[in-house]
C-alpha cells in the first residue's frame, strides 16, 4: 500500500514538472512568435500576451509546489544548525505550523474570491478568471498536505536529525564551509 502511495506521489510531481515545462515552452513560443509577427508582418496575436501572463502565473505556483516537495525553497539555517535537537524540532514544528496556517489563509482567500473570479471574464481570451486564479485551491491543498506530512513525521519521531534543518546546501557553500573550518583548526 505504501509503495502505491509513493508511486502516486512520484507521478503527481512528475506531472507537475511536465506542466512547468509546457507552460514555459508555451510562453516562449507565444511571446517570441508575437514579437516576430509584430516586427516582420506588422501584426500580432492579441491572445498570446494574455495567455503568456496566465501561463506565468500557473508556472510560478506549480513550480512552488514542486520546490516545496523537493525541499528546494530558500532558507536560512544559521541559527537552526547550532541548536540542540529539541530546539531544531521546536523550530521545525513552528515553521511547518506557520506554513500550514498560511496555506489555510490562502485557501480561504481563494474561496472568498471564487464567486467574483467566476463571473470576472478576461478581456481578450474571454475565459472565466477562476481558470487563472483557481490554482490557489490546488497550491493551498498540496502544500498543506506536505506540511501535515512533515508535522506528522515530526510528532511520531520519524524525522532524522539531518531532516530537522530544512535547508539543502549547495556544493559550493559546503566547500566554503569546509575550507572555513579547516582554516579555523
Amino acid at each position: 500500500m505504501q509503495k502505491a502511495i509513493d508511486q502516486s506521489i512520484y507521478w503527481f510531481f512528475k506531472l507537475l514538472e511536465l506542466l512547468v515545462v509546457v507552460c514555459m515552452v508555451a510562453m516562449v513560443v507565444m511571446v517570441f512568435g508575437n514579437v516576430v509577427l509584430r516586427y516582420a508582418f506588422n501584426s500580432g496575436i492579441s491572445v498570446s500576451d494574455e495567455m503568456s501572463r496566465y501561463f506565468f502565473i500557473w508556472l510560478t505556483y506549480i513550480g512552488a509546489m514542486v520546490a516545496m516537495h523537493e525541499g528546494g525553497h530558500l532558507g536560512v539555517d544559521t541559527l537552526i544548525k547550532h541548536l540542540p535537537v529539541m530546539g531544531k524540532k521546536v523550530c521545525l514544528f513552528l515553521s511547518e505550523a506557520l506554513m500550514l496556517f498560511c496555506n489555510g489563509l490562502f485557501l480561504l482567500g481563494t474561496w472568498k474570491m471564487h464567486d467574483l473570479q467566476v463571473t470576472n471574464v478576461s478581456p481578450v481570451v474571454g475565459i472565466s478568471m477562476i481558470w487563472v486564479y483557481g490554482i490557489g485551491y490546488v497550491v493551498a491543498v498540496v502544500m498543506a498536505i506536505i506540511n501535515l506530512n512533515v508535522l506528522y513525521r515530526l510528532c511520531t519521531g520519524q524525522i532524522s536529525e539531518q531532516e530537522l534543518v530544512q535547508v539543502i546546501e549547495t556544493e559550493g557553500l559546503a566547500d566554503v564551509e569546509k575550507q572555513f573550518k579547516e582554516a579555523k583548526a
